[in-house]
């Protein structure tokens, strides 16, 4: 006759409790870590100063959420607005929208210094303008998304009516540039290539020697005397 192993009761319990004991969901791990810094934040202009300027910015202030250029720059570059800080690669996103007729800008690498009295001297721009409503004709480098006086927007470009706000971005990784509007990539090259170099010497920047040179340099926001909005500004470095 075999003698039945019996466990002891603490041990079937405990067993019974593992049993059935239904574990718990893992909780997804979030990361916080997104990249991207908030560059304005819609309600002050703390980052930001007057290019080649000390003291309050005057030309500018937040409507709504908004950073508003209110055209009060009597030409075109002595109301531009710098970031404190320098960038070297990055993404930039934001969005924007104009009045009838206006015409602003998104510079980048942009120098500050005795030496230079304007942001595009040195800054290459992303256009910001009302294609339809400036009151000139204007050429293709010239018209919204393009890289001013460089390389004209291609034929993906999506611009909303005027007033609409439209949404932009520019990459820069080791001199290659992406302009973004609406979703679409409209403007690609590479920087400091032969085919750049000819562009820049032979077209309007052939006086700046300084223009696009600097590979580290701030963001601005230009006041070319019209009314512009610029909101929900984010960078982040690559």
């Amino acid at each position: 006759m075999k003698t039945k192993f019996r466990l002891p009761l603490f041990l079937l319990i405990g067993a019974a409790s593992v049993a059935f004991t239904v574990p718990k969901p893992k909780k997804p791990i979030v990361s916080k870590i997104t990249g991207w810094i908030s560059i304005f934040d819609g309600k002050t202009l703390k980052g930001w100063h007057g290019y080649n300027k000390t003291g309050p910015v005057k030309n500018w202030e937040v409507e709504d959420g908004a950073l508003v250029c209110l055209g009060a720059a009597k030409d075109a570059s002595g109301g531009d607005i710098v970031t404190d800080r320098k960038y070297t690669d990055f993404e930039l996103k934001w969005e924007w929208k104009v009045d009838k007729g206006s015409n602003s800008g998104v510079m980048y690498h942009v120098v500050e210094g005795p030496k230079w009295h304007a942001p595009y001297e040195t800054g290459p721009e992303y256009q910001i303008i009302d294609d339809i409503g400036f009151p000139q004709k204007l050429e293709e480098w010239q018209k919204a998304g393009a890289d001013y006086a460089m390389h004209p927007a291609n034929d993906q470009k999506v611009l909303k009516p005027q007033g609409e706000w439209n949404s932009s971005r520019i990459v820069f990784r080791k001199g290659h540039v992406e302009h973004w509007l609406n979703g679409k990539k409209i403007v690609e090259f590479e920087a400091w290539s032969d085919d750049w170099n000819k562009k820049r010497t032979e077209g309007k920047w052939k006086d700046y020697p300084d223009y696009g040179q600097a590979k580290i340099g701030e963001i601005a926001l230009q006041d070319h005397g019209d009314k512009a909005y610029y909101k929900n500004i984010f960078i982040r470095e690559l």
